[in-house]
């Protein structure tokens, strides 16, 4: 049986990774470059980085190409684009990247450390009102919160 974290890190041997500095450099650079944001529409609306376009992970095969309830023009038009794939963390990004280079992207990298990297590093959130998210509100935002059941049970105690 495979774990999720293995999953990724198997996935790893396929797909680039950069970190939000490197992101601020390439927006500079290319303003055409497309950030995909890989979350939740809740998740998007919560907060997300400015110009982003949302396409949850559970949808993003069939966003990327014609002829399906969830075809995201943008995207299927997006295949020799230079594409940044976006999450909370990292992780969904990263299997969201590989998807898309076995669909035939050609430039495609994950944001390492995800959005909470971004907001470490300071650079700025907006909610879907298109206004500035405060650093400390996304912190504890972004701070995982897993209730008793979602942990592994003690053994031998």
């Amino acid at each position: 049986m495979v774990r999720f974290i293995e999953l990724i890190r198997n996935c790893l041997s396929d797909v680039k990774e950069i970190l939000p500095w490197t992101l601020v450099d390439r927006l500079k650079e290319n303003p055409g470059l497309l950030l995909l944001d890989v979350r939740e529409p809740n998740e998007f609306d919560a907060m997300h980085i400015s110009g982003s376009l949302n396409v949850p992970r559970g949808i993003l095969e069939s966003a990327c190409e014609w002829d399906f309830e969830e075809t995201e023009p943008e995207l299927v038009n997006a295949r020799n684009r230079e594409i940044v794939v976006v999450c909370r963390s990292g992780h969904r990004s990263i299997l969201a990247a590989h998807s898309l280079h076995v669909l035939g992207y050609e430039n495609v990298v994950s944001l390492k450390s995800g959005l909470r990297g971004w907001n470490d590093y300071e650079e700025p959130l907006v909610n879907s009102a298109g206004e500035t998210v405060d650093p400390d509100f996304a912190d504890g935002y972004f701070t995982a919160k897993l209730r008793p059941d979602q942990m592994r049970p003690k053994t031998g105690v």
